[in-house]
């Protein structure tokens, strides 16, 4: 599957949150949403998961609209991983990712063969199978997490979108998910990912999309999007730069202090 967006543009409280957006996202790359806080980034996830329509611009899915797709067949190819992993009910957690199994599963239908294996892998792959009896409330926010992203893995969408992943996750686990996530966009999934963390966007993914105040400042590989330009210019930062086994990464070091020229943002 491949989401094509063009001119989205959107307000919310008379505030602009997007503006003016156009990207791509295709099976099989695996593409990172940055930007400070309140870039635009989780409503741009949500639009493009068709959860929230744009006051214009327009969404394609391989050439048609949400309409002419049909939402449960967007169900089938779109799974999305919502920001901060907050579950409502008490439940068991390897039914919680069940859930991911829903859009195949004709209406009042239990599990098939099919959905118990699903479910399966998408435990093992995020390390979560130990504590697939337990209720959701006994899991830490880590946990959690980890879950919610196996049911989002247990859909086994041609698109994958995940707000902030890894939050809430020990160093371990985050660099788990980015191989994962990684991994998932090697075996043909598109996977879409918002991050925070500049070293492992670096590391991991194929593409960056930049975003400041609601406009797209770039979109390309990890090391144009990365520039010291646009560090200063976005997020008021000096990067400390080095390599680990031929590849290069990026740090955060220090702020640009008053005397550094840091250009207007749009």
């Amino acid at each position: 599957m491949k989401i094509e967006a063009k001119g989205l543009s959107l307000r919310l409280g008379g505030k602009p949150i997007l503006r003016d957006i156009d990207i791509a996202l295709s099976a099989g790359e695996m593409v990172g949403l940055i930007g400070p806080n309140g870039a635009g980034k989780t409503t741009l996830l949500r639009v493009l998961a068709d959860l929230i329509t744009p006051d214009s611009g327009q969404v394609r899915y391989d050439g048609l609209s949400a309409q002419s797709f049909g939402r449960k067949e967007l169900a089938r190819r779109i799974a999305f991983l919502a920001q901060g992993g907050a579950v409502h009910w008490s439940m068991r957690a390897e039914a919680l990712v069940g859930l991911g199994r829903l859009p195949h599963r004709q209406p009042f239908a239990g599990e098939n063969e099919a959905d118990r294996a699903a479910i399966t892998r998408a435990l093992a792959a995020t390390d979560a199978t130990a504590f697939a009896d337990r209720t959701v409330e006994t899991l830490s926010g880590g946990e959690r997490m980890r879950v919610l992203l196996a049911r989002a893995l247990a859909v086994e969408a041609s698109i994958l979108l995940a707000d902030e992943p890894l939050a809430a996750l020990d160093p371990l686990h985050q660099l788990e998910v980015m191989e994962l996530l990684h991994r998932t966009a090697a075996g043909g999934t598109g996977v879409a990912v918002i991050l925070h963390d500049l070293t492992l966007a670096a590391r991991f993914c194929d593409r960056l999309i930049l975003l400041d105040r609601g406009r797209l400042i770039a979109d390309g590989s990890p090391g144009s999007v990365l520039s010291d330009a646009n560090l200063a210019a976005v997020f008021g930062i000096i990067a400390a730069r080095g390599s680990e086994a031929g590849a290069p990464y990026l740090l955060p070091w220090r702020r640009l202090t008053s005397e550094q020229p840091r250009h207007d943002r749009p």
